[in-house]
């Protein structure tokens, strides 16, 4: 009779370890969900960003007939960007903080030309461009906020034993890599 109170006992506790290992077995699968699935969204505001581009490179084009360089910098930026898409976060950060950069640029040498900033179709691109960047920086913060609760989970005890014996991994978050977006842009009115 005492043995077998013993082996329910030991049955018991096998039963309740296997039960916490499912539970946080499947929390981790589920917050490394959220982190794909807010990498796909940053995925899915990119690319409206890559389709509005060349229409804003094509309107400014007639006007700034003395700023090929800084078009052709966006064109350059938004090419190796759209074809770096399945290259590590690191180095994806690194490529969109480029294109951020070179799109400032337009924007900047646009205030030069009143005409262009009058063009409707010129304000309506960069109107939805405005609107996109900051869709763009939502889906970052939303991101880097799942990777903080993946990673914390990934790291903190009990539940980082299940994540060693699953392979679970730590996921990169998206930072600023390029020197120019960490200043705060001039406005000038004159």
């Amino acid at each position: 009779m005492a043995t077998g109170i013993i082996l329910g006992i030991v049955v018991g506790v096998i039963v309740l370890l296997l039960v916490i290992y499912a539970v946080m077995y499947n929390g981790l699968v589920k917050l490394r969900n959220q982190v794909k699935n807010a990498w796909a969204q940053i995925d899915v505001q990119l690319k409206r960003r890559y389709d509005l581009i060349p229409n804003l490179v094509e309107t400014v084009k007639g006007y700034m007939k003395h700023e090929r360089e800084t078009l052709e910098a966006v064109t350059q930026a938004r090419n190796l960007a759209q074809a770096g898409s399945s290259t590590s976060t690191a180095e994806r950060g690194k490529l969109e903080g480029q294109l951020s950069s070179a799109l400032s640029r337009l924007l900047a040498v646009a205030e030069a030309y009143p005409d262009l900033k009058a063009n409707k179709n010129f304000m309506s691109l960069q109107e939805e461009l405005t609107s996109t960047e900051n869709k763009i920086s939502f889906a970052r913060q939303f991101y880097n906020d799942a990777v903080l609760r993946y990673n914390n989970q990934t790291q903190m005890f009990p539940s980082n034993i299940v994540a060693g014996m699953a392979g679970f991994k730590a996921e990169q978050f998206f930072e600023v890599n390029v020197e120019e977006e960490r200043v705060a842009p001039k406005v000038s009115f004159s």
